[in-house]
């Protein structure tokens, strides 16, 4: 090599004929102070010396804070061999899932149905917003909710997968958000056509596929082994403002549909004779704000946790 030492800029070169074997290609490194030659021997074994002649070349030194003696590279040889023995054993200790792929491909199907799903309701609403105005939050029900059916109803699906380990999500989160979005989708504006022209609906239906629209994605991707970085920044940050808006929403359409259910009577608990009672539907839903508003605390309090495991600062394991 051609370098600048003692005699100033010269061609440099030795010539060393170890004792045993090596492998005939060195990794080379340079740095801004040295050439970095790494050696590998041929067979891992411990050599009386270095090299065939007995006594060591002047110009090699021993880097004492590798050095090892006999004892101590037969104990490192060891430890080695150990933990690939035991990595091995580990191994073959866990049963491989004939099925994995099966799971896999289905997981990947659902997430993409219901990506596609919400795409459609965030995709319509837009331009209607755009074109119609303000005119579009009336006929919101109307025009989306067979999606939204559909959607919703498939959500049911997340409960499933969490019950039976398909996934490892928390089943009392996704409890939580099915079945809260189905009692508001199906009893609160389902069942009352007074409330289904309201624009409260179109807030609800918004925030709902926003909020889907980056976490079916992030999902899908994650079955697959993939992760894109925005993606993932989107998944645990748009729900910040999207879930306290969305339960404000729901919490708006629970409050005005108190009114008509008391007058309605509809979904009224009516006890046997002789007592001769009945429990208005609409005293149940005067709790129910407050029951959204634990669901969406606890919801983010879960999101919460899991934004700081993807995106806080990774701790370094100390050796």
């Amino acid at each position: 090599a051609q370098g600048h030492g003692a005699k100033g800029d010269n061609i440099y070169e030795f010539q060393i004929e170890f004792l045993e074997p090596v492998e005939p290609n060195p990794v080379c490194r340079v740095t801004q102070r040295q050439l970095n030659i790494t050696v590998q021997k041929k067979e891992s074994n411990w050599w009386e010396r270095l090299t065939k002649q007995e006594k060591r070349p002047l110009f090699l030194a021993p880097d004492f804070d590798r050095w090892l003696d006999e004892s101590d590279a037969e104990m490192e040889l060891k430890e080695k061999e150990e933990e690939m023995i035991n990595k091995m054993k580990i191994e073959s200790r866990v049963p491989k899932d004939p099925f994995r792929h099966l799971k896999k491909g289905y997981l990947v199907m659902y997430n993409l149905v219901q990506f596609l799903g919400f795409s459609w309701i965030f995709v319509n609403m837009t331009v209607r917003l755009f074109i119609l105005g303000k005119d579009s939050f009336y006929d919101t029900f109307h025009t989306i909710s067979d999606m939204m059916y559909f959607c919703e109803t498939l959500a049911l699906m997340e409960i499933v997968n969490s019950l039976i380990g398909l996934v490892k999500t928390p089943l009392i989160p996704a409890v939580l958000q099915v079945f809260g979005r189905i009692f508001i989708l199906f009893v609160i504006l389902g069942s009352l056509e007074e409330m289904q022209s309201k624009p409260v609906v179109f807030f609800i239906f918004y925030f709902w596929s926003i909020i889907e629209l980056f976490r079916y994605p992030y999902y899908m991707l994650s079955c697959i082994g993939i992760e894109w970085k925005p993606l993932t920044w989107l998944r645990y940050t748009a729900w910040i403002p999207l879930y306290p808006l969305g339960g404000l929403s729901e919490a708006v359409s629970i409050v005005q549909s108190i009114p008509i259910f008391s007058e309605t009577g509809k979904f009224s608990l009516e006890l046997p004779n002789p007592l001769n009672v009945t429990i208005p539907f609409s005293f149940l839903l005067q709790i129910s704000p407050i029951v959204v508003f634990l669901v969406v605390f606890a919801n983010c309090r879960y999101l919460y946790k899991q934004r700081k495991r993807h995106l806080g600062p990774k701790k370094r394991k100390m050796k």
